[in-house]
């Protein structure tokens, strides 16, 4: 791995797990030191991580500096939309396939779904819930969804995937919904069915929109008044 996605990387991962939390400040010479490289890297690191919308400058003409992208409702339900419309794209494909290749899929989306189905039902930890969320999805996207869906999708659905990790201990009571949501998806692929699934897949995504706004409504976004009310302590305080 080069240096520029070796940063890239461990940023991203960062802040996709919360470490780096919305609307905290990212410096690129404490970057630079954190990770013992030249600014470079470094920088080219950054401007693919502002363009992917991870990280965001603020502030006036001479006094810009890089924050780590807040959590607002309007960005969350657009991006949970435009993650929709791709994996309809990669469950109509699924459903295309052919029926001995779709049979194997189906097998493996059931299995995941029944496994997060219990988890639900049995309290487990959020991380794991998660983690068999992304399964699913992941299962019916990789390897089956052409190569430059799956290219937009691996740059967008980590995005997504911070406003679910943040948000996740209070959506559990949504999970039995989504399971059946991915039911649905399963059983249109099942059928060999690619309008059915696509539209399926969509809906999913457009009910988990709806789901997180509301989220977001009653708990409030996450980094956006610690920008606007940032002093010079708090960034010295919240940053990297």
């Amino acid at each position: 791995m080069d240096n520029v996605s070796r940063v890239y990387h461990e940023l991203r991962e960062l802040i996709v797990a919360g470490q780096l939390p919305p609307g905290a400040r990212v410096a690129e010479r404490a970057v630079v030191a954190r990770m013992g490289l030249s600014r470079t890297p470094v920088r080219s690191a950054l401007h693919r991580l502002q363009q992917e919308g991870f990280i965001g400058s603020v502030g006036r003409a001479g006094d810009q500096r890089l924050i780590v992208t807040p959590l607002t409702r309007g960005d969350g339900r657009e991006l949970f939309l435009i993650v929709g419309h791709l994996e309809g794209l990669a469950a109509r494909e699924a459903a295309s396939l052919p029926a001995d290749a779709r049979k194997e899929l189906v097998k493996r989306l059931r299995a995941v779904n029944r496994e997060l189905a219990v988890a639900s039902r049995t309290k487990a930890s959020p991380a794991r819930l998660f983690d068999l969320d992304l399964e699913f999805h992941e299962t019916y996207v990789e390897g089956v969804a052409g190569p430059r869906v799956v290219a937009l999708h691996r740059a967008i659905k980590p995005q997504s995937e911070r406003y679910a990790r943040l948000y996740v201990n209070v959506l559990l009571d949504e999970l039995p919904t989504s399971v059946k949501e991915h039911e649905m998806i399963t059983s249109a692929i099942a059928k060999g069915n690619p309008v059915a699934a696509q539209h399926a897949a969509e809906t999913n995504w457009h009910n988990a929109a709806a789901r997180l706004a509301a989220v977001i409504a009653e708990h409030g976004e996450r980094g956006i008044w610690h920008v606007l009310g940032e002093g010079r302590e708090g960034r010295e305080r919240r940053s990297l």
